[in-house]
């Protein structure tokens, strides 16, 4: 089976998307490209019914489907219009609540720097991609212009799109994509959002390229016999 390990690790990734509150049905898709591969959600189906081999695996240029018994899902061109302009290898797409409303709010081009997590994004924003109808060339054409200097974009009246380096990154990245969103929406309902600006944003960015750790392997403790 091509693709054997992304296809198991979108598999096991989608059983949580409903749990927490990032999509509704079927809605939203999950992809991981492997060099001239994609593998990607398969359309209209219900996440508990996901399995590996029925996860799709397109070719990355020409988006044709190469294995996989069920078409892609339908934003396919969205996944590989943000993985061609991120230049990263994991895309998820989804309809959680907080990034929804943001984006289907009147006027608002950008979630703004109310947080300076938005730095994880790229830039002192996350731009709102004009409507368009779902799984349209229009629609990838607008993501692609929002995520221009980006990893994520909001979709108006329709979602959020984030690309990462892995599967289990980028899932992290749209947890935090939406408690930005949703830190927002409550501080509108409060007030007036005070705006970090640009310079500060451009800060983070630069110190957070070195933040973080992973845990080394554990060590064997059991004494020589």
């Amino acid at each position: 089976m091509l693709l054997e390990h992304a296809r198991t690790e979108i598999t096991a990734a989608c059983q949580s998307l409903a749990p927490d509150r990032l999509i509704v049905g079927t809605a939203g898709n999950l992809s991981i490209r492997e060099g001239d591969l994609v593998a990607i959600t398969p359309s209209g189906l219900p996440y508990r019914d996901l399995r590996p081999d029925l996860v799709a695996v397109v070719d990355y240029e020409s988006g044709e489907q190469v294995e996989g018994p069920l078409k892609p899902a339908s934003e396919l061109d969205l996944h590989l219009t943000t993985l061609r302009t991120t230049g990263l290898p994991a895309v998820i797409h989804t309809h959680s609540y907080a990034a929804t409303a943001v984006a289907s709010l009147e006027g608002v081009k950008a979630l703004p720097a109310v947080h300076y997590y938005i730095s994880m994004f790229g830039g002192p924003d996350v731009r709102v991609a004009d409507y368009a109808t779902y799984g349209s060339p229009e629609l990838a054409r607008n993501v692609e212009s929002a995520l221009q200097g980006r990893t994520a974009a909001l979709m108006s009246n329709h979602g959020s799109v984030v690309a990462g380096p892995t599967l289990a990154e980028t899932y992290v990245l749209v947890q935090e994509l939406e408690w930005v969103c949703e830190l927002y929406l409550r501080t509108l309902s409060a007030g007036t959002p005070k705006i970090l600006d640009d310079s500060e944003i451009a800060t983070v960015i630069s110190k957070i390229k070195t933040y973080g750790q992973k845990a080394p392997k554990a060590q064997d403790t059991h004494p020589a016999h």
